[in-house]
This record gives structure tokens, sequence and C-alpha cells, in this order.
């Protein structure tokens, strides 16, 4: 192939973030794209710090400045000890979720659907006031900065809610799929001990509701550490709690609450926001953290250059809570784009399920997996 398949037109080049970008960093000496990708490469100490302003990270500022020292250790790559190792915008201070919920109009946040079609709307503004309702729950419970939240969970809203309102205290989010065995679930929570689990007792595929409250109710009684249960009713019915110790339905940990402030804990740039796994394929899964600060850089590099997302653009991710994936599509957020969810089988009922989806919601940016395109 010696043409490209699809060519930008002129007008849209220049309305590209990318463009806006090299003229933020270049000025008037009219940058190229290699231009750019050398300078990042031989100087990501001043490369980084752009991204910042550019995109307008929230974060506390003392007079006039938002961090002391951009890095340390640039020279070396992380050894076991991270203090020796590289660090990032050291003093800086700044909350994910605050970066995410930053827009809080009628705008569509989240639009999800399953293999029955669309289930949900939420507005920026109603995406706000239900994180706010669960992160006052959850510092009820006794969450705070440091501690553990985990959902097995379906690829529904909740468990976006979920995330964002543990993100919100500094607590650390960690998710498996519903198609895991309780093993795999033990396998990857177990090493990590949760306090608060979000789960459904049921999640639907390829036109089965299958039942996972017995394998909900397996990791709850081998994680001593688990305190809490918040069971998510999930397509037309109620859950049982019935089967599950500690359990309380989502809608009783959410009442009485009414519109209570959020109030967001802004921590250090590295301070732990997610834990992902390896694939358990020699072994136990891998536990492997990322931080709030860089991965919410990294995201807003990558939408906004790369995707080049906007506050009109919707954006779809073939995926489930248990590939990384689902973080990444969950950042657009930060970008004021719309994110649908699908849940379920891809082909149910047919082939075109994930393309009618795209034509009635109006989808920009449509992802998928390798699977799936097999």
């Amino acid at each position: 192939m010696t043409e490209p398949i699809w060519t930008p037109s002129p007008d849209r080049i220049a309305q590209a973030n990318m463009s806006a970008f090299l003229r933020y960093v270049g000025g008037e000496s009219g940058w190229s794209y290699p231009d750019l990708y050398a300078w990042s490469v031989m100087h990501p100490e001043q490369f980084w710090p752009r991204i910042w302003s550019f995109f307008d990270v929230i974060a506390d500022e003392r007079d006039g400045r938002r961090w002391d020292e951009v890095v340390r250790g640039l020279d070396r790559m992380a050894p076991p000890d991270p203090e020796l190792g590289p660090r990032w915008f050291l003093g800086a201070r700044l909350n994910f979720a605050e970066n995410l919920l930053r827009y809080r109009d009628d705008r569509d946040a989240i639009v999800a659907w399953n293999e029955s079609g669309r289930q949900r709307r939420l507005s920026f503004a109603e995406l706000y006031r239900e994180v706010a309702v669960v992160a006052s729950a959850l510092r009820e419970q006794g969450i705070s900065a440091g501690d553990r939240v985990a959902g097995f969970m379906p690829n529904v809203p909740e468990a976006i809610i979920a995330m964002l309102a543990a993100a919100s205290l500094g607590a650390v989010w960690s998710s498996c799929s519903p198609d895991f065995g309780a093993q795999g679930v033990l396998d990857r929570f177990g090493q990590i001990e949760p306090k608060v689990l979000f789960c459904t007792t049921r999640y639907r595929y390829a036109g089965k509701e299958i039942e996972v409250g017995d394998r909900v109710a397996e990791v709850v009684r081998r994680i001593p550490a688990i305190e809490r249960v918040v069971v998510v009713p999930y397509g037309d019915g109620q859950a049982d709690n019935g089967v599950i110790p500690k359990a309380e339905s989502w809608e009783d940990f959410m009442s009485g609450r009414g519109t209570p402030e959020l109030a967001f804990e802004r921590l250090p740039f590295d301070h732990p926001l997610y834990i992902l796994y390896s694939s358990g394929t020699t072994g136990l899964p891998k536990c492997m953290v990322h931080g709030g600060g860089g991965t919410l850089l990294q995201h807003l590099k990558e939408h906004g250059l790369h995707t080049d997302l906007k506050r009109d653009d919707r954006v779809f991710y073939f995926t489930t809570c248990g590939w990384m994936m689902w973080n990444w599509l969950v950042s657009a957020l930060a970008s004021g784009s719309t994110i649908v969810l699908y849940d379920g089988a891809p082909f149910s009922p047919d082939n075109a399920t994930l393309w009618d989806m795209a034509q009635q919601e109006g989808i920009t940016v449509f992802g998928t997996s390798a699977k799936y395109l097999a």
C-alpha cells in the first residue's frame, strides 16, 4: 500500500487539537509533527508541563505555581524503590476525579447500551450528583485516601460512578468483569484487600442471564478485609442480596443523602489511582499500580492530541471493566466528550448490533478489539 486509506481535509487539519498544540509550543516558527515528536523525546521535562497547561489540569496553586519541581531522577529507570527513580511534578496536588468531572452541564456524559438497546443516559450534571452521593456513602463507610475499592461489575454507568466516587476520596480502584470465575477474582482482589466491593448478582451475554451471586458470596467469604458489599441491580429485576454476606443494595447505599457537596481530596501527583493486573498466565496476576497524575496527563495527551477529542465527540470502545481500555475510555470525560458503553455480546442479536448503536448514537470514535475484527 502506497497511499493512505483516508486523509483529513486541510480545514480539519487546521482545526485539530494537534495543530493547536503545535502552534502553542512552536509559536511562529512553524513546527511540524516530526519537530514535536523529537522535542517530546529529547526534552520530556519541557514537554509534559506544556501538556499540563494546554489541557488546563485542575490542581492546587501556590504563589502562581502548580509544582515545585517538574522531574527528579530523569536519568534513571525506576528501580524497585520508587523513591530512587524518576518522580514527576513534585509538590503538585490534584484529584483525578475532579478533572473528569469538570463539566457539569446537561450534555450527555454517559450513554449505556446492552444487547436490548439503549438503557440509560446520564448528563454531566447528573453524573456529578450521583458521584457526590456515592462518595458521601463511601466516606461514611470509612473510606479514605489509600484504601482499596473494587468492582466486580458489568460495563454499566454504576461502575464509573463508583470509580469516580472512590477516586474523589483518594481511594484506589480496581475492577474485574463478571465473566471471571471466583478464583480469578480472588487471585486479583485477594492481593489488594478492598474494603468495599461493588457488584451485581447477574449479567447478560448472548441472550442469556448468567447468575454470579454465588461467585460474589465466595469472594466475600474468602477476603475478610471486605467490610461492605454494594449490589447494583442489573436488567429488569432487582438484585437478590440474600446469598451475599455484608450486602446492601445500591439504592439503600445511596438513600437519604440528598445532594451532598462533593469534596475532592487533592493528592500528590503519583498517588495511586488504579490497580490493574497482568493476565495471570505465569502464576498469580501481577498488580500494576497507576498514579492519578500520570494517568490523567497520558490520557489527556492521547485523547486530545492523537484522537482529537472535543466536546461534540461521542466515544465508544468495546471493552469490559476487566480490560485497561475501560480505564482509557472513562478518561474521555475529562475532554467533555460523551462516552458510550456497551455491555454484552458484540454479535447479539446479530452482527450489526454495534454498528446500529454507532449510527443511532452518532458515535465519532469507534474502538474495538482484535478479536472482534477477526
